[in-house]
């Protein structure tokens, strides 16, 4: 196929030159040279540029082959991130659902978790607040008996106060007295 490209190459380059030289005179007698020497420089640049124009194509034609591979392989990478977008983009509104329900039951379980604590904190400050009461009525209780028994005390001294006069204590007095000297002797005679 070169050479045939060639072969046409020249000889389109003739028929230029011929249809050039036409139009000059025919019986000119170094034509033949001319058309000589045109054949060799047609061939000899023919030669320089099938040498040498394939390494430059080929080398640019490998080039641009590797251009477009990269171009093919970024755009496949392209297409195949816009895909993985896509498919998040889809499963979005899935993966917000899943969150709302998991933080709805999270909400559930915490705020039980709450009612639960708050339940145990009221039963120990029930508890505590019964205990309390507890405490506060024995002491109150106490306290009570002791001032019953102070005002009993303080009843029973008015009255003896208003029975005794000064015969009664006298005799009083002396009864205790002899209650003393008996209970003196009788230890005395249980020592020996």
């Amino acid at each position: 196929m070169k050479r045939t490209l060639l072969v046409g190459a020249l000889l389109l380059a003739a028929a230029a030159c011929l249809g050039a030289q036409e139009k000059k005179e025919l019986n000119e007698p170094s034509i033949g040279w001319k058309w000589a020497n045109f054949a060799i420089l047609a061939a000899g640049l023919g030669y320089l540029i099938s040498k040498s124009l394939p390494p430059i194509f080929r080398s640019r034609t490998a080039e641009i082959q590797k251009g477009i591979a990269e171009a093919q392989q970024i755009k496949k990478d392209a297409e195949e991130r816009a895909a993985e977008v896509e498919a998040k983009t889809q499963s979005l509104g899935a993966d917000i659902e899943r969150f709302r329900t998991e933080s709805k039951i999270e909400m559930q379980q915490e705020g039980e978790r709450i009612r639960q604590e708050t339940a145990a904190q009221i039963a120990r400050l029930e508890q505590k607040a019964e205990e309390e009461i507890e405490a506060a009525g024995k002491t109150a209780r106490r306290e009570l008996k002791y001032y019953a028994a102070k005002l009993a005390l303080d009843l029973a001294e008015q009255r003896v106060r208003m029975r005794l006069d000064a015969s009664v204590e006298q005799a009083m007095a002396d009864g205790f007295i002899q209650d003393l000297e008996r209970q003196d002797a009788h230890n005395a005679g249980s020592k020996n």
